[in-house]
């Protein structure tokens, strides 16, 4: 394997790459470079610089080398940035989960299934509408609302009359859970948590739901609350039936939104406006495809329709030069 480290460029375009090998410094010339190394979310001084205080202190979903070097590459060569640097992708992810991701967990550190809940932070106090919307609409961004509450945790609250709806990822062995059979038990184990807030906080939550409204976790059913400073819009269900479940999150980071600009050919774009002969961008490095959210498996989507692309592109390019 060889690191990339810069690409070889000038007035005719993009021809290759500096890369390190064994101990030293090689050039590698070609007639066209796909750029695929995906977003910056593993650099924390970017993510810092760029998404703002205390995404420092993110987890990351996935690998330790996406730290921006292809877009950095393409910016040092001319590359005009695009999109929506201060966003990005991020859930709910388990409070004690390591840095990076694990290849033997996978997803399983994930925790989506809060819409069947309530989730409290270290004030003892809900803090964001876990029923707006599906879960597939809602937990790409709701990872930064935890990142934003005090200590950068929460806990996602559930009764028992839920837990069959929870997903598989809760019931992994290396999950941060407690459980209780009173409120009183449950507010004194849910770590770094104001417990008399707590308290106050669940009791209300109840008291504040629409019980006349029947509940369907498979459609939108507006069973909500009413009179909290934070509604809950659907799947409002009383906190009533021991043992009550709790899990400890925190916000993992997957992707960056912030990335290169490119024509229809996945061709870079550079600060002129003009396509960079010899250079093409594919996946997460590609700015402009989100904005402040993410509907679930699109970036799988991007990834293989910008790929074919910008592998035909390039392969076009070689033949002609």
């Amino acid at each position: 394997m060889a690191r990339a480290l810069s690409l070889l460029h000038g007035d005719d375009g993009v021809h290759g790459l500096n890369v390190r090998y064994e101990g030293k410094t090689r050039a590698l010339r070609c007639k066209a470079v796909v750029l695929a190394a995906g977003g910056f979310e593993s650099n924390p001084e970017w993510r810092t610089r760029y998404l703002g205080p205390g995404w420092d202190l993110a987890k990351v979903r996935g690998t330790r080398f996406n730290t921006g070097d292809g877009i950095r590459m393409a910016l040092d060569a001319g590359a005009a940035p695009c999109g929506n640097w201060s966003g990005c992708h991020a859930v709910g992810w388990d409070r004690n989960a390591p840095e990076f991701g694990d290849l033997a967990v996978g997803d399983g550190f994930q925790k989506h299934s809060y819409p069947f809940g309530i989730m409290l932070n270290a004030n003892g106090e809900r803090f964001v509408d876990e029923g707006a919307d599906f879960r597939n609409y809602t937990y790409a961004k709701y990872g930064a609302v935890i990142l934003r509450q005090p200590g950068q945790f929460a806990w996602q609250i559930f009764d028992k009359k839920v837990t069959h709806l929870l997903r598989d990822e809760y019931r992994i062995r290396q999950v941060t859970k407690v459980t209780a059979n009173t409120f009183v038990e449950l507010v004194g184990k849910l770590d770094d948590v104001n417990p008399a807030k707590a308290l106050e906080t669940l009791r209300a939550y109840n008291a504040a739901i629409r019980t006349d409204i029947a509940f369907n976790p498979n459609v939108k059913d507006g069973r909500r609350t009413e009179g909290l400073a934070v509604p809950k819009s659907n799947w409002a269900n009383l906190l009533d039936t021991p043992p009550y479940e709790a899990y400890a999150v925190s916000c993992g980071i997957t992707f960056t939104f912030g990335g290169l600009r490119i024509t229809t050919d996945a061709q870079v774009v550079d600060t002129d406006g003009m396509a960079m002969p010899g250079l093409y961008a594919a996946g997460e490095l590609i700015g402009g495809l989100f904005y402040f959210n993410y509907p679930g498996g699109t970036g799988l989507m991007s990834g293989a329709v910008f790929g074919r692309i910008a592998g035909s592109s390039a392969g076009r390019a070689s033949k002609a030069a």
